[in-house]
């Protein structure tokens, strides 16, 4: 896909979402250089080109995009716009996942990634001091930042997520996700909509957490079994799970090698 056929489609469906979705903007004063569904749409172009810092972002912009966006602002206006509109990206991630659907059956799986900040062995606070801390990854060992907890549709997209310090369990993580999804809360536009059946590792599991999630917000969670459990499953069922498990590791894999999930080392919580 080149440039001009991703700036085609991909504005009209972020215009068709603010004005279907969102509520009207309403700010005292002279109107802003970029409309809110221009500012998401270069966020988005940014995102897919996937630039090595939003100081080259903003320099093509500036260079080729003039044409399309003629009222572009200097790079410091854009991001104060972006920040300001932060909740209407995520609406409008959730908005994508919508439309392209889901099938006869609503089932999400959940797992988590690790989003480093800084070196764990750094001295020092840090820029998110208070808000990251130090936890332990299998595949990085301990790192300081964040754990994403994802959750993702059947059909690959990703329908929640949110966001906690690293040393954070799966299953508080992930009951707060459900949590907000039952009872949606304006704070947390990530979060997505409440579905019936939520797939995670042995991680997540546990008799008694599933009973509570169960009882408590209608939601079966359908985890691996944990080593020396009695519950066995049968073959096709253990084969079904890590089937449909692999399609939210493919996800992550993207977040972490397509956008850089694990090297941007964020410096404010704006930046998921």
């Amino acid at each position: 896909m080149t440039v001009d056929t991703f700036l085609t489609p991909v504005p009209v469906l972020v215009d068709t979402c603010c004005q279907t979705e969102l509520e009207p903007e309403t700010r005292p004063g002279p109107a802003p250089a970029l409309s809110r569904s221009e500012v998401l749409t270069l966020a988005i172009f940014g995102q897919w080109m996937t630039f090595s810092s939003e100081q080259d972002c903003s320099r093509y912009a500036e260079r080729h995009l003039r044409p399309s966006f003629p009222t572009l602002p200097h790079r410091s206006q854009d991001h104060r716009l972006l920040r300001r509109h932060q909740a209407a990206l995520a609406q409008f991630a959730l908005y994508l996942a919508d439309q392209l659907g889901r099938g006869p059956v609503a089932v999400d799986v959940l797992d988590v990634a690790p989003a480093p900040v800084r070196n764990a062995k750094r001295r020092g606070r840090g820029w998110l001091a208070g808000e990251a801390n130090i936890g332990f990854s299998l595949r990085l060992g301990w790192f300081a930042g964040f754990r994403v907890l994802t959750a993702v549709s059947l059909e690959g997209a990703i329908t929640g997520w949110g966001v906690a310090p690293a040393s954070t369990n799966e299953r508080p993580l992930a009951e707060t996700l459900i949590a907000a999804r039952a009872h949606p809360d304006p704070r947390l536009p990530s979060v997505g909509s409440p579905v019936g059946i939520e797939l995670a590792d042995s991680g997540f599991g546990g008799e008694g957490y599933e009973a509570h999630l169960a009882a408590t917000y209608g939601v079966t969670l359908v985890a691996t079994p944990q080593r020396g459990s009695r519950r066995r499953w049968p073959k096709a069922v253990r084969r079904w799970v890590a089937r449909h498990r692999q399609i939210v590791e493919t996800v992550i894999g993207r977040l972490r090698h397509t956008f850089g999930l694990e090297r941007e080392r964020l410096h404010t919580l704006a930046g998921f």
